[in-house]
């Protein structure tokens, strides 16, 4: 996910300094007010409780709709699944023949249909043998706990030019369809040019409609769909959005989007917000890239950015928690950054602006390689560690 990446590497180190809050001039969000706690710092304390241990490189934690189990993706090639507190020793679904892994490639995500209980299916981004972005369909067997690796249906196919930058996230939003995160094919500094241009499909956000006809149509409602570009580009001009989420309350799409030399940045836009142009390789976070000016007129400048000052390098982008057993933090969006693994959270204000932030956690938790979100709503991370752990209260606040 970066020029090493948060999935397996040595990067640098560094600690964040303050970060920019700030957007396109005009830009407005028309997404209604959601309910957000009163954020008091102090009021309470967070902690990391580990939920499960001995995972083989865990990059990615999420749940089917109204589903007690969590399933972590297991970054050479199997998702394993967490029932009642224990990991279970059968993977869910082991594809490790086809994946080929190593640095930022792999295993990288899996979505399951929101029809899941009905249909079975899931979704899974990984990268194969030739390094290349493959989305697959599979379909729950009579088990339930394991997945029938005979019903692959090839869903996409996308050629990566260099072993960095997949991107990686499968996600289906609050309309039904899969969004799909690509990196702009790696190197340094897009060589191909790939973020701006709308006929590549790296460098972008996907969408695509899975449940019309296979392997799948493009949205009526996507920018290109009726030319100028592919029809499956949601939103162009991105680097490498590793992780990025919708807010279960407000429907705004939050993309941590990883930088190069000097920023790492989080977007936030209405979920309705298709065309978006977040800037790169035009720009790098606020500013732009590699000279001294450039025209930033329709691009999306970040919400929030921070600088590469004091040890940070990667940005692990997160949830806006909307659970239920820490009311305290609700509205608030959770990130991190790989190589100083501290966790964040900070909250967006619909005219753009940032509001609280906090650090909750300094250290102690491996390299935070992605957050995960259960069917819940409560948070989760995975670390290089091969852990992975739940947010909660500190045993010392009051209530927990």
């Amino acid at each position: 996910m970066t020029r090493a990446t948060p999935l397996v590497l040595a990067l640098m180190s560094m600690v964040c300094s303050e970060g920019s809050g700030r957007r396109e001039a005009g830009s407005v969000d028309s997404t209604p007010p959601e309910a957000t706690a009163e954020f008091r710092p102090g009021a309470i304390t967070l902690a990391a409780e580990e939920v499960a241990r001995g995972l083989d490189a865990p990059v990615y934690l999420t749940a089917p709709a109204g589903d007690v189990r969590n399933f972590v993706v297991e970054q050479p090639g199997r998702i394993r699944i967490i029932e009642n507190g224990v990991l279970l020793a059968k993977p869910f679904l082991d594809i490790t023949s086809k994946v080929g892994y190593g640095g930022e490639r792999g295993l990288l995500s899996v979505a399951f249909s929101p029809q899941y209980r009905s249909n079975g299916f899931l979704f899974v981004n990984y990268t194969d043998k030739n390094g290349d972005t493959k989305i697959e369909r599979y379909k729950a067997s009579t088990d339930r706990n394991v997945a029938d690796p005979a019903s692959a249906k090839l869903i996409l196919a996308i050629d990566q030019p260099y072993a960095n930058h997949n991107g990686g996230l499968n996600l289906f939003g609050p309309d039904g369809m899969l969004y799909i995160g690509m990196g702009d094919g790696g190197s340094q500094g897009d060589p191909h040019g790939n973020g701006q241009n709308p006929n590549a499909l790296l460098g972008k956000l996907l969408r695509i409609n899975v449940d019309r006809a296979e392997p799948y149509v493009v949205p009526d409602g996507n920018p290109y769909a009726k030319g100028g570009g592919r029809g499956e580009v949601w939103a162009l001009g991105l680097r490498n959005p590793w992780r990025f989420s919708f807010d279960r309350v407000s429907g705004r799409l939050y993309i941590a989007d990883v930088g190069q030399d000097k920023y790492e940045e989080i977007n936030v836009v209405p979920e309705t917000s298709g065309g978006v142009n977040y800037g790169w390789n035009v720009m790098e976070g606020p500013s732009c890239y590699r000279r001294p000016l450039c025209s930033k007129t329709g691009l999306q400048l970040p919400a929030f950015s921070y600088t590469h000052d004091g040890g940070t390098c990667s940005i692990i982008g997160g949830y806006v928690y909307r659970g239920r057993k820490i009311p305290e933090i609700v509205g608030q969006y959770f990130y991190s950054d790989y190589c100083t693994s501290w966790v964040r959270s900070l909250t967006y204000k619909p005219d753009g602006t940032i509001g609280e932030s906090h650090q909750w956690i300094d250290r102690g938790l491996g390299n935070i390689v992605s957050f995960g979100e259960d069917a819940q709503g409560e948070l989760y991370i995975c670390s290089s560690n091969g852990r992975v752990y739940r947010i909660v209260k500190s045993a010392g606040t009051p209530n927990a």
